[in-house]
């Protein structure tokens, strides 16, 4: 991990359920707004811990796309690693029908055409 907060390590991250990981940014959002008010005002004492709040707050959004594309399993899922992995060649195959599907109705009204 680069610089950044150890409580916030992708693998901590993983652990933590939507909420908590919209709770996290929020705290993190208020930590950067203060930190760069202090930097206006000139008592900023350490100007890395901007960079690792804002490297932070990337690492949760990141996280939080992961899971919404189905790359990244939720925390209730994470356990059951094999039939997740399973279910996401599912999901594939089951998306690669519905495509083939669409395009076989599509091949027939474009030769009627």
């Amino acid at each position: 991990m680069a610089i950044g907060s150890k409580d916030l390590a992708i693998t901590e991250l993983d652990t933590f359920e939507n909420e908590r990981l919209a709770e996290e940014l929020k705290k993190a959002k208020a930590e950067l707004f203060n930190l760069r008010f202090q930097s206006a005002t000139g008592q900023l004492e350490s100007h890395g811990r901007v960079r690792q709040v804002k490297r932070d707050i990337a690492r949760i959004y990141t996280v939080l796309r992961e899971r919404e594309l189905g790359i990244r399993a939720t925390p209730a899922a994470a356990p059951e690693k094999a039939p997740a992995k399973k279910a996401a060649a599912k999901k594939s195959t089951k998306k690669a029908e519905q495509a083939d599907a669409a395009a076989d109705s599509a091949a027939p009204e474009s030769k009627e055409a």
